[in-house]
């Protein structure tokens, strides 16, 4: 079972209480209107799927019913750090401290 911090919450929970809601840090587009078909695909469905560090959002349907933002190691399933969403992505330099 995954154990997860909810920065707003600050409590370590079980994954259950908590769902998957895709990559973090995607920007929107500023003229959706004046993509083309081919990059408004890409928009919308081409995501990462990176070996080790990836940043996630997620959301604590059980609890405090807030999206937050998470960095989560895909090769060892640990979360390195959580924060709350709207923080801007921590640096690499943030991310390797936190895993030692």
């Amino acid at each position: 079972m995954l154990l997860i911090k909810c920065p707003y919450c600050q409590q370590e929970r079980a994954e259950v209480e908590f769902s998957y809601a895709g990559e973090a840090h995607i920007e929107r587009p500023s003229d959706p209107a004046a993509l083309s078909d081919a990059e408004w695909e890409a928009y919308l469905f081409l995501r990462s799927n990176p070996r080790g560090t990836h940043f996630e959002r997620w959301y604590h349907i059980h609890g405090c019913g807030r999206y937050f933002n998470a960095v989560r190691d895909t090769v060892t399933d640990n979360f390195v750090r959580t924060y709350p969403a709207g923080m801007p992505r921590p640096s690499v330099h943030d991310i390797d401290d936190a895993k030692t």
